[in-house]
């Protein structure tokens, strides 16, 4: 594996195998690794025969400078996990590699809409920090496809729509969420939970799964299994922001007409920002 820092060496090299006929395939990350990313990892030698990682800890999606001071480094023991997973390119470009001049007086991508609600109304700003970004990542790496992980079902939705509207001529594909035995859906966050706080996260996806089983029952009312839903997890030691049903095509407020929906939650656990999801077909 080929740790790179240089923009023009990775473009290089990305270039020789578009030369050789080869695709490349990129999935983007902020390091602190799990077994969701390396599965993302995995997927990904189904779309291309190259595959570049990056580790890059974005400070324009973070709302809280001390929350992006905090989050871990652990680059020696991703770089180790990615080499056993056959990855082509690390590359882990700087902040001033990404943001020349500072990421305040930076270009902006919006997408606007899809990114002020949900995650984008209780983090204002992240999503421009997420698309702003990734379309710089996009633009250095050049690749035919990219994955992200279906947890973030927004951050995935916001991600394609931008592609589409911009005209990036790259694939998305979304992965499926990777979960620990008990339910809970692997995450960076999880670190930040105590012993007891991580015996008490998979309260979240339970709730998820007991929505989804009431409402293909045809017969609860979407507000009322949302609200019973927020006081399960108030009452489990969670500070919920929301617990929502949604058309899984553009995030909308579900109606008794929507078929194809997803159930999508935020809480707070302790100093752990949780995020799940999970679709069904109704009817």
């Amino acid at each position: 594996m080929q740790r790179i820092s240089d923009i023009g060496e990775l473009r290089q090299q990305v270039q020789r195998w578009r030369m050789a006929g080869e695709r490349t395939v990129f999935v983007p990350t902020m390091g602190n690794l799990h077994r969701g990313h390396l599965r993302l990892v995995e997927k990904a030698r189904d779309h291309g025969q190259r595959v570049v990682v990056s580790v890059f800890v974005n400070p324009m999606q973070f709302n809280d400078k001390d929350d992006f001071d905090a989050y871990p480094d652990t680059l020696a023991q991703d770089s180790e996990q990615l080499t056993g997973a056959g990855v082509d390119i690390l590359f882990i470009p700087s902040v001033a590699d990404i943001y020349p001049d500072g990421y305040q007086q930076n270009s902006q991508v919006v997408v606007p809409g899809l990114s002020d609600i949900l995650c984008g109304e209780h983090r204002p700003g992240h999503f421009i920090g997420v698309t702003t970004v990734v379309a710089k990542l996009f633009n250095i790496v050049l690749p035919d496809a990219a994955l992200f992980g279906e947890k973030d079902f927004q951050q995935l939705m916001v991600i394609r729509r931008m592609v589409d509207e911009l005209c990036f001529p790259i694939e998305i594909v979304g992965v499926a969420t990777e979960r620990e035995s008990d339910g809970l859906a692997m995450s960076s966050r999880n670190g930040y939970l105590s012993a007891a706080e991580r015996q008490q996260a998979p309260l979240l996806y339970r709730e998820l799964e007991q929505a989804k089983s009431r409402l293909l029952l045809g017969s609860e009312r979407f507000e009322v299994v949302e609200a019973e839903a927020m006081e399960v997890l108030q009452e489990g030691g969670f500070r919920p922001e929301y617990f929502t049903v949604r058309s899984r095509k553009d995030l909308s407020k579900a109606e008794g007409n929507v078929q194809d929906l997803v159930i999508l939650a935020a809480a707070w656990l302790g100093k752990a920002r949780l995020i799940d999801n999970i679709c069904l077909k109704s009817g």
